[in-house]
């Protein structure tokens, strides 16, 4: 289950007891907005796409869109989501649950600028109905990301 890698994940970093486990579902931005009591915004969906050397998530805001103009200037290609299919082989986790923990080593991870306006915001944990609380700081430090990336709209 990929909620007990993220757990096991997070144990590095002493946060695998501050994973938040829903009764409800978490899918979705709006979900998990409900179901936590917080602005949709402050939810770091994870993206999960096809890159033109393998598979790469962008982490951002939940409120943001991705734009598609600088997606292909940052990447260099069109950005193209992952199938349904294959989410799972190129994150470890299934589709409401992708996160940016205990992926592949092969997977790169992006952090979107989107994020930067707040102080803390609530990643996925692995499963449609976990998240957690990170200020940017113990985001960033907690995952192996390639660089920090201006690839979304509609939050500006």
């Amino acid at each position: 289950m990929a909620i007990a890698l993220v757990k096991e994940y997070l144990k590095a970093y002493g946060k695998d007891q501050d994973v938040i486990e829903l009764e409800e579902s978490s899918a979705t931005v709006e979900l998990a907005a409900k179901a936590l009591g917080i602005e949709g915004a402050r939810i770091a969906k994870t993206l999960s796409f096809m890159g033109s050397d393998g598979a790469l998530v962008v982490v951002c805001a939940g409120d943001c869109k991705i734009d598609n103009h600088k997606y292909k200037e940052t990447f260099g290609v069109k950005a193209k989501m992952l199938k349904a299919e294959e989410v799972e082989t190129y994150t470890n986790h299934s589709i409401g649950g992708v996160c940016p923990f205990a992926l592949p080593k092969d997977t790169k991870i992006y952090l979107d600028e989107s994020m930067k306006r707040f102080d803390y915001v609530y990643p996925a944990c692995g499963s449609s109905n976990s998240a957690i609380k990170l200020s940017l700081e113990e985001l960033a430090s907690m995952v192996p990301y390639m660089k920090w990336v201006d690839v979304c709209k509609g939050w500006e």
